[in-house]
Protein backbone atom coordinates (compact mmCIF):
# COMPACT_ATOMS: atom_id res chain seq x y z
CA UNK A 1 0.00 0.00 0.00
CA UNK A 2 2.12 2.84 -1.37
CA UNK A 3 0.65 6.22 -1.75
CA UNK A 4 1.77 8.84 -4.22
CA UNK A 5 4.00 12.27 -2.57
CA UNK A 6 1.06 14.88 -1.11
CA UNK A 7 -2.16 12.37 -1.54
CA UNK A 8 -3.73 12.30 1.68
CA UNK A 9 -3.41 9.35 4.07
CA UNK A 10 -6.15 7.03 4.99
CA UNK A 11 -5.72 7.27 8.30
CA UNK A 12 -7.03 10.79 10.06
CA UNK A 13 -4.46 12.91 12.16
CA UNK A 14 -4.87 12.66 16.01
CA UNK A 15 -7.43 15.81 16.56
CA UNK A 16 -9.55 13.66 14.13
CA UNK A 17 -8.98 10.43 15.27
CA UNK A 18 -10.14 11.71 19.03
CA UNK A 19 -13.80 12.97 17.50
CA UNK A 20 -14.05 10.10 15.28
CA UNK A 21 -13.32 8.13 18.73
CA UNK A 22 -15.71 9.73 20.76
CA UNK A 23 -18.29 9.15 17.67
CA UNK A 24 -17.75 5.50 17.79
CA UNK A 25 -18.25 5.59 21.21
CA UNK A 26 -21.90 7.29 20.88
CA UNK A 27 -22.60 5.43 17.79
CA UNK A 28 -24.08 8.98 16.49
CA UNK A 29 -23.66 12.64 18.25
CA UNK A 30 -24.14 16.11 17.30
CA UNK A 31 -21.32 18.72 17.42
CA UNK A 32 -22.09 19.12 21.47
CA UNK A 33 -22.04 15.43 22.08
CA UNK A 34 -18.81 15.05 20.29
CA UNK A 35 -17.12 17.71 22.25
CA UNK A 36 -18.16 16.17 25.47
CA UNK A 37 -17.29 13.35 24.87
CA UNK A 38 -13.95 14.06 23.75
CA UNK A 39 -13.10 15.92 26.95
CA UNK A 40 -14.24 13.00 28.81
CA UNK A 41 -11.91 10.34 27.76
CA UNK A 42 -8.73 12.55 26.80
CA UNK A 43 -9.56 15.47 29.27
CA UNK A 44 -9.20 18.18 26.64
CA UNK A 45 -11.33 20.83 26.17
CA UNK A 46 -11.91 21.51 22.53
CA UNK A 47 -13.61 24.76 21.36
CA UNK A 48 -17.67 24.19 19.23
CA UNK A 49 -16.20 25.46 16.21
CA UNK A 50 -12.96 23.55 16.20
CA UNK A 51 -15.33 19.93 16.78
CA UNK A 52 -17.50 21.16 14.05
CA UNK A 53 -14.98 21.75 11.55
CA UNK A 54 -13.00 18.42 12.29
CA UNK A 55 -16.09 16.82 11.42
CA UNK A 56 -16.58 18.38 8.50
CA UNK A 57 -12.77 17.37 7.48
CA UNK A 58 -14.12 13.59 8.30
CA UNK A 59 -17.56 14.44 6.32
CA UNK A 60 -15.58 15.64 3.29
CA UNK A 61 -13.41 12.42 3.06
CA UNK A 62 -16.77 10.42 3.72
CA UNK A 63 -15.51 8.91 7.19
CA UNK A 64 -18.25 10.00 8.48
CA UNK A 65 -22.19 11.68 7.56
CA UNK A 66 -24.51 13.72 8.81
CA UNK A 67 -28.34 14.27 8.94
CA UNK A 68 -30.02 17.26 9.99
CA UNK A 69 -32.29 16.97 12.90
CA UNK A 70 -34.17 19.85 13.83
CA UNK A 71 -31.55 22.71 14.00
CA UNK A 72 -28.40 20.61 14.11
CA UNK A 73 -26.71 17.98 12.41
CA UNK A 74 -25.99 14.75 14.05
CA UNK A 75 -22.90 12.93 12.58
CA UNK A 76 -22.95 9.22 12.07
CA UNK A 77 -19.04 7.20 11.27
CA UNK A 78 -19.56 5.03 8.23
CA UNK A 79 -16.22 3.31 8.62
CA UNK A 80 -15.90 1.29 11.38
CA UNK A 81 -13.50 1.01 13.91
CA UNK A 82 -11.80 -2.37 12.52
CA UNK A 83 -11.33 -0.68 9.41
CA UNK A 84 -9.85 2.15 10.47
CA UNK A 85 -7.38 -0.31 12.17
CA UNK A 86 -6.53 -2.18 9.07
CA UNK A 87 -5.75 0.90 7.43
CA UNK A 88 -3.45 1.99 10.18
CA UNK A 89 -1.71 -1.73 10.39
CA UNK A 90 -1.37 -1.80 6.30
CA UNK A 91 0.08 2.27 7.05
CA UNK A 92 2.80 0.99 9.71
CA UNK A 93 3.62 -1.95 7.56
CA UNK A 94 4.03 -0.10 4.90
CA UNK A 95 5.69 2.96 6.14
CA UNK A 96 8.73 1.00 8.61
CA UNK A 97 8.66 -2.39 7.31
CA UNK A 98 8.87 -2.10 3.28
CA UNK A 99 4.94 -3.88 3.04
CA UNK A 100 6.30 -7.23 5.06
CA UNK A 101 3.93 -8.17 7.40
CA UNK A 102 6.82 -10.76 8.56
CA UNK A 103 8.80 -7.81 9.29
CA UNK A 104 6.36 -6.28 11.50
CA UNK A 105 5.50 -9.97 13.47
CA UNK A 106 9.22 -10.34 14.34
CA UNK A 107 9.60 -6.87 15.32
CA UNK A 108 6.66 -7.39 17.78
CA UNK A 109 8.46 -10.89 19.02
CA UNK A 110 11.68 -9.18 19.57
CA UNK A 111 10.25 -6.09 21.40
CA UNK A 112 7.82 -8.22 23.26
CA UNK A 113 10.39 -10.72 24.76
CA UNK A 114 8.23 -13.81 22.80
CA UNK A 115 11.49 -14.68 20.51
CA UNK A 116 12.53 -17.13 23.23
CA UNK A 117 9.19 -18.31 23.78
Amino acid sequence: MSRPPGAPRDIPPPLELACLGALWGLSQGSVSEVRHAVKTVTNRELAYTTVMTVLGRLEKRQIVTRIKQGRHFVYIPIVSRETMRSRAVEELVATYFGGSESALLAYLRRSDGLEDA
